[in-house]
């Protein structure tokens, strides 16, 4: 691949699955882990070409108190923050040989938002969510957000605009079916500019319901069963649209701050396990802890599945 303005050379590069200890289960990322030189223009174009959600580019920090610092993309633009880039990246910086600065502390990643601490407790990595700024949606936007989703305005239990770097439209539904059975329109929720975060507590009652409504979907998309995997307390879908991602498969930065919403509101407890991607044949897990100072952590694991080098 040429590069636009930057000296061309090989780089290292990884391609890995988010929020899932099964290859091919979770969220793609795509890695350079050498992109110290490469200019604005190139990454961006490597994003546009990769047509993952999203695309990260390791370079040297700047703060003398990260590890490293990063750079997120997706195809159509470039991102202060986001969940599942700062996990894969990570991920993909130890496996090349990056060794934290303080040993036993946290990681500490260097990124648009400012400096993000990373925690690993064995093969599970966790983010410390960033601070949340919570608002009520525009009384005119949520009823068009509710059409464009195909849903009556009954079947939406509270909403929320969440901005913790990325802004999300957060709708709380009445049930994890409804959260599965949704088909946007997604070039309507383009139009109005909104991504748009859908989430469910699955009560104990839906559960039989919901598996086999999430097989259903998943064998409908991909053509085979889906592996089993833990049986999550909150469902959630994320459409995206207006970046060019109609839905993300397994989203850290919604889930976030979704879980700093839910939990705040008495909607689930301070620890659960959410799952997201299930109706495009994903078995995304994305592990939520409020510890006892506030803190919300959203964890997952994080499996490699290519390795090479890419010349940019």
């Amino acid at each position: 691949m040429t590069s636009l303005g930057s000296v061309v050379r090989e780089r290292r590069f990884a391609q890995v699955d988010v929020f899932t200890a099964q290859a091919l289960r979770g969220n793609p990322l795509a890695v350079v882990v050498d992109a110290e030189g490469l200019d604005d223009a190139t990454m961006a174009a490597f994003a546009r070409w990769t047509q993952l959600s999203e695309t990260t580019f390791l370079l040297p920090p700047s703060d003398p108190a990260a590890d490293y610092r990063v750079r997120i993309f997706t195809p159509g633009a470039e991102l202060p923050f986001a969940g599942h880039p700062t996990l894969g990246t990570c991920h993909a910086w130890l496996e090349a040989g990056g060794n934290p600065r303080s040993p036993g502390d946290a990681i500490v990643q260097e990124c648009g938002v400012g400096l993000v601490r990373i925690r690993q407790r064995g093969h599970l990595l966790a983010f410390a969510a960033p601070a949340l700024t919570r608002s009520a949606p525009d009384a005119a936007l949520l009823p068009a957000v509710i059409t464009a989703l195909g849903l009556q305005p009954q079947q939406v239990l509270a909403a929320q605009v969440l901005d913790n770097g990325p802004v999300w439209l957060g709708l709380l539904l009445d049930s994890p079916d409804t959260v599965l059975a949704l088909e946007p329109d997604h070039a309507a929720l383009k139009t109005l500019g909104q991504k748009v975060g859908i989430a469910s507590v699955k009560r104990s009652q839906d559960a039989i319901q919901l598996i086999a409504r999430s097989s259903r979907e998943a064998r409908a998309f991909a053509g085979h069963d889906v592996p089993a995997s833990p049986e999550p307390d909150l469902v959630v879908r994320a459409f995206a649209a207006p970046i060019g991602v109609n839905e993300d498969p397994v989203t850290g930065s919604l889930n976030a701050s979704l879980a700093q919403w839910l939990i705040a509101d008495g909607h689930l407890p301070a620890a659960y396990l959410a799952g997201q991607g299930e109706c495009l044949a994903r078995a995304g897990r994305v592990h939520i802890e409020r510890d006892a100072a506030g803190q919300v952590w959203v964890g997952g694991e994080s499996v490699t599945c290519i390795t090479g080098t890419v010349t940019l």
